[in-house]
């Protein structure tokens, strides 16, 4: 069997993060039991469903594929294809009614992440790229700003009192003081914002692969530049910077300067 195009990977990705962020929609800004899983972190049944969902259509479509997602773990760990997904990204802000949640799919080909999709449901955003195909929000094209003073570059995170039990608050404020806006509009929305040229820069102090994997295609293929805080142009090592490619360097450099 010939496999799919980039571009048909693409439209299969978009079509599903649409349906299922469809599925956790219904259970947005309603009343809704929040659990606790060993890391503290929240889960609810949107979460799970919708992962489940996900899970779900990979299987119909590709039985051969490996599967990494936030709630059910991995399958097939060792296909040279793997799907990563995150079903609801920022289900903090979720459970609280607030909109800068999204679902996030990602597909990885030995190793390289090729296709990304966030998709913003309680905002009606999609933004998502695949390897040569370019970045579109909404179906159009989308590019990172061409900001090039970091005093005048907005600047997010997702938390920044995460910032010191990583050992990077004095990168984080070198960041803050030099930026000429700062918010915490994080999770893959910040990303997001990055990669259409609303924002500059977004920083992580924590992240999982499976938040990182679809990023890496939609900042690059928007002409930006994503790696983790140590300047390594890898999606697993549990935290992430993106910028416009304009203010990379110079990000960089606050980020990497000694304490």
């Amino acid at each position: 069997m010939t496999a799919p195009a980039p571009g048909e990977l693409l439209d299969f990705a978009v079509d599903l993060a649409v349906a299922a962020g469809a599925l956790a929609l219904r259970h947005f800004l309603t009343p809704i039991v929040v659990q606790h899983k060993a890391d503290r972190s929240p889960v609810t049944v949107a979460d799970r469903e919708t992962e489940r969902f996900l899970r779900e259509a990979i299987e119909r479509r590709f039985p051969d594929d490996g599967i990494v997602g936030e709630e059910y773990g991995v399958l097939r760990p060792d296909s040279h294809r793997r799907w990563f997904f995150d079903p609801i990204d920022g289900t903090r802000s979720f459970v609280r009614g607030v909109p800068f949640w999204g679902t996030m799919i990602a597909l990885v080909e030995g190793g390289e992440p090729v296709l990304g999709v966030v998709r913003l449901p309680a905002l009606d955003e999609t933004v998502c790229a695949a390897r040569g195909e370019g970045c579109r929000w909404n179906g159009a094209t989308a590019r990172v700003s061409e900001v090039g003073e970091i005093g005048d570059a907005l600047i997010l995170t997702t938390d920044a009192e995460s910032m010191p039990a990583v050992g990077r608050e004095a990168a984080w404020n070198r960041l803050r003081s030099a930026g000429g806006l700062c918010r915490t509009w994080g999770d893959c929305y910040g990303y997001a914002l990055v990669a259409t040229g609303r924002a500059e820069a977004m920083i992580d102090p924590v992240l999982n692969e499976w938040d990182a994997a679809a990023l890496f295609p939609i900042i690059e293929e928007a002409g930006g530049v994503v790696t983790d805080l140590d300047g390594l142009r890898r999606f697993d090592g549990g935290n992430l910077v993106a910028t416009n490619r304009a203010l990379a360097a110079g990000v960089g450099s606050l980020i990497w300067a000694a304490p």
